[in-house]
């Protein structure tokens, strides 16, 4: 029997329920039968406090209910509003606002920005390159526009960043393809919590640099959702100057996303910035992604432009939201280091860790191992090379446990 009756499968193999979605689900079944205490849901990619409810900054929430009718009912422009132009750029670099030329896109979250730069960066059929770690999304993301995810291996035996894989991928795809897109999510990768040092970032640069001699186009996308949860704004941003030194045929593009950082998840809104070497092609980064955005979701919601204008137009405002902010990084950043030094304890490995909502433990059967740890009440995200721990929808004590009963099931599997 076909699996689709009318729909068109188009090449795509579509589950009947997203992975990580569907896990989820079953733990808060398991928590409605046996109760909350019974339960570890460590699969959840949003910030919750020790009691399991969403965080959601004050400061933010303030403004939100002050907005009138015209700042989130009205349609926004496609591009964005303009002060939520200004200011998204200030929030994505910071002190460290590059040299050259910018523009900002408002899109539909971080992935919004992914989708529009693999349509206009690439070919129909094109593979797009990202880590072999990575968030299963992009081959979504990827797949629904024609084009495939290619991967690097992100790592090196001393686990450091592996700027041979990367070089040889890069050169590789070029080779076959017109032009490249490369999606690199840092700081605080998401599913591992690593995030490039400026020596890889060096490395990154160097590559790119010298790939570039064969006269194609290459878009780097800097996939910077868990920025303000990585560790202090500034110094995590001190990479940005870097991309100024690429070559012309290198445009790099910042995907920002208010979900994470203004605790706005839901009103789904963020922005592709992009930093460019001439006018000309910063102009046309805007013409055509704008075109884009007009043929898929139209023009992004409102709200959290009018409310990200608010902050920025507020300095006392905005140290508030800062300092609400750092608060609850610190909450998380704690959780990560707890989780650390409890896998250390354990004999637990687990994927280079910086910072950020999540945690990775590679393993061989992480489909078995999950599903032998959700009869015990613990539920994780099995991925391709491992499993992936959500410190961010957990309480540090829990972060404490958790490694022990992984590797008890491992050790068993």
């Amino acid at each position: 029997m076909s699996e689709y009756i009318l729909a068109r499968g188009n090449g795509r193999n579509i589950p009947h329920e997203d992975k990580i979605f569907g896990i989820s689900n079953r733990a808060k079944a398991m928590i409605a039968e046996k109760g909350a205490d019974k339960v570890i849901n460590a699969t959840i990619g949003s910030l919750l406090d020790d009691n399991g409810d969403l965080v959601v900054l004050s400061s933010v929430d303030e403004v939100f209910k002050h907005l009138s009718p015209r700042d989130y009912a009205d349609y926004a422009p496609i591009g964005g509003i303009a002060p939520f132009k200004e200011a998204v750029q200030k929030a994505a670099f910071g002190v460290h606002q590059p040299k050259g030329f910018t523009e900002a896109v408002a899109t539909p979250g971080g992935t919004g920005s992914l989708r529009n730069v693999i349509s206009n960066y690439s070919d129909g059929g094109d593979k797009v390159l990202t880590s072999d770690w990575h968030w299963a999304p992009y081959n979504t993301i990827a797949g629904e526009i024609g084009r495939s995810i290619a991967t690097f291996e992100f790592f090196t035996a001393e686990r450091k960043f592996n700027t041979e894989s990367f070089r040889a991928k890069v050169n590789e795809l070029l080779a076959e393809q017109e032009s490249l897109v490369i999606i690199m999510n840092t700081p605080a990768h998401n599913p591992t919590g690593y995030s490039l040092t400026l020596e890889d970032w060096d490395n990154v640069v160097e590559v790119l640099t010298e790939a570039s001699d064969c006269g194609k186009a290459i878009a780097l996308v800097v996939d910077a959702a868990y920025i303000d949860f990585a560790g202090d704004e500034e110094e995590y941003r001190r990479f940005l100057p870097k991309l100024e030194n690429l070559p012309e045929n290198v445009i790099s593009i910042v995907a920002y996303s208010l979900s994470k950082t203004y605790t706005l998840y839901g009103t789904r809104c963020g922005a592709m910035i992009c930093v460019a070497k001439t006018k000309e092609i910063a102009e046309e980064f805007k013409r055509v992604c704008e075109y884009s955005s007009r043929g898929s979701w139209s023009n992004s919601a409102k709200v959290a432009q009018v409310i990200l204008s608010r902050i920025y137009g507020d300095p006392g405002l905005l140290e508030r939201v800062n300092e609400e902010r750092a608060h609850y990084r610190d909450m998380l950043i704690a959780r990560g280091r707890a989780f650390e030094e409890a896998a250390h304890e354990a004999g637990l490995e687990t994927v280079p860790f910086d910072a950020g909502f999540f945690i990775s433990i590679p393993c061989d059967n992480p489909d078995a191992i999950s599903a032998k740890l959700e009869k015990q009440g613990l539920f994780i995200v099995p991925l391709a090379k491992g499993l992936r721990v959500s410190v961010a929808s957990i309480s540090e004590e829990r972060c404490k446990i958790l490694p022990a009963m992984i590797k008890a099931a491992m050790d068993e599997a």
